[in-house]
Formats: structure tokens, C-alpha cells, sequence
């Protein structure tokens, strides 16, 4: 593995293995170590670029606007620094946003496109605008620490407990003032108009049981988006990289393997 972060306006990111780009995009407030349990095998085929997004983790000294399209230009950033001129993309939960609008504002810089978990608006029902809009007030009364445990106790029930405390502890080491900063900016995301200009071959993977985000925003997605392709892991909920990761990293290499 390699650790880079050569300027200080540049994101924070990692790389691994060699072979064609792949860019792993992050969710909200936690970082690229998401991806820790993928990384090895998705590295024995393609050079992995796993990224801190803005105001996340090591990146977290980048200050506002969190709005998708900063972060997105700030990965074409990342690839313009590493001389990538084209890389295939996974982004998961809010990092599959940031992903579309990578590819919106820079087709150029991605090749295929994977989003897993992931949605065109998340505020798309009453509880997504109810949940959205208590999260925030949460956030203030718990504190980071506080919050995450509710949120991964609440929202990744079929995690094993050292699972579950990993990713509460890396939930609650982020800033809570960037955070909900972020989380507005994700409230605001909407890319349900601009799907039809996607034209690069994309997968949408979602899971069965998938609560945080419900199927429905993977069947908008795949049917926004003309020639993609829907995966559904059954009795997967959004935490499968983590319960199902062997079946994640199967559907994206067929995916990026085939001509």
C-alpha cells in the first residue's frame, strides 16, 4: 500500500495493487477504510485509489463546501495528480452520489461505473425527509460517539459486535461540525433529472434488505440510467460489504472484467 497526501489542498488517499483504475468512493462520515475488507482482492486486478473524501478522516482539514460537486472535483484532482486519465468508479451509500457526479462533471474521467447501495435522491419519501431531517438534531444532543452507536445499532443490526464497534469507532472519530455540514449537502443531492445523460456502462448492486436505502432507489437508479445493469444480493441489508463482501467484489470484477 501506498499513503499519500503530497499538498495540502489535495484529498488524502491510498493505493493499491496494479492493473487498470478503480476509484472506491466513501459514505458519509466514515472514511476509505470502508473498504478495508475488499481492497486485498479487488487489488489482485486493478490499481485501487481509495480516497478520504473532503472533511472526512485525513482529509478532514479540507474545509466546506461538502456539496457533491466539490467533492467530485476534488477526486478529478486526485486523478489528474496520478496521471489517471480514465478509471473505473465504485462509489457506495452517499460516495455512489459523489460518483454520479463525477461522472456528470468529468465523463471523461470514468470508464464504467458501479453503484452500490447508493441513490439519485435519498429525501424520496415522508421517513427519508423525517430521518433526514432528525438526524441532524441527533447529532447536536449525542455527539459523535454517542451517534454513531445509535446509527450502527439502528442501521447494521447484522453486524457481528466487532464489526458493529469498528464502525461505530469510525463513525464516531469524525468531526461532528463537518459532519453535519456534509449531511445537509447530501439532503440536497439530486440527480433524477440528469440520469438519462450517464452514458457510461454502469451496475447498480443493492441489498434485499436494505433499509437505510430502500430497493426502490436502486430500481430509479437502473431505470434512469439506459443499459444498466441490477444486481440484487438477497437478504442483504446496506451494511453487505461487510456481510456479503466476497458477493460485492464477484459482481464488480464481472462487471469490470467483461468487454
Amino acid at each position: 500500500m501506498n499513503a499519500r497526501n503530497p499538498a495540502s489542498d489535495l484529498l488524502y488517499f491510498t493505493e493499491h495493487g496494479s492493473g487498470p483504475p478503480l476509484l472506491l468512493v466513501h459514505g458519509l462520515m466514515v472514511t476509505g477504510g470502508m473498504f478495508d475488507q475488499v481492497i486485498e482482492q479487488l487489488a489482485m486486478r486493478h490499481r485501487v485509489i481509495v480516497p478520504d473524501l473532503r472533511g472526512h478522516g485525513q482529509s478532514r482539514t479540507l474545509p466546506p463546501p461538502y456539496t457533491a460537486t466539490q467533492l467530485a472535483s476534488d477526486l478529478a484532482r486526485v486523478l489528474e495528480h496520478l496521471g489517471v486519465d480514465s478509471t473505473a468508479v465504485l462509489g457506495y451509500s452517499q460516495g455512489g452520489a459523489v460518483a454520479q457526479q463525477l461522472v456528470l462533471d468529468y465523463p471523461e474521467r470514468c470508464n464504467r461505473l458501479v453503484l452500490a447501495c447508493t441513490y439519485a435522491f435519498n429525501m424520496a419519501s415522508f421517513r427519508e425527509k423525517l430521518e433526514g431531517h432528525l438526524a441532524p438534531a441527533l447529532l447536536r444532543v449525542l455527539g459523535m460517539k454517542r451517534f454513531a452507536e445509535l446509527v450502527v445499532s439502528q442501521g447494521a443490526k447484522d453486524l457481528d459486535r466487532e464489526r458493529a464497534d469498528w464502525l461505530a469507532t469510525l463513525i464516531g472519530s469524525q468531526d461532528r461540525t463537518l459532519m453535519l455540514s456534509a449531511w445537509k449537502e447530501t439532503m440536497a443531492f439530486d440527480s433524477r433529472r440528469r440520469l438519462g445523460e450517464i452514458a457510461c456502462p454502469t451496475l447498480i448492486i443493492a441489498g434485499s434488505q436494505d433499509q437505510a436505502v430502500p430497493i426502490h432507489h436502486a430500481r430509479a437508479l437502473h431505470a434512469g440510467i439506459t443499459g444498466s445493469r441490477l444486481v440484487v444480493v438477497a437478504g442483504a441489508g446496506h451494511a453487505l460489504i461487510w456481510t456479503h463482501p466476497g458477493e460485492l467484489v464477484r459482481v464488480t470484477d464481472e462487471f469490470l472484467t467483461t468487454s
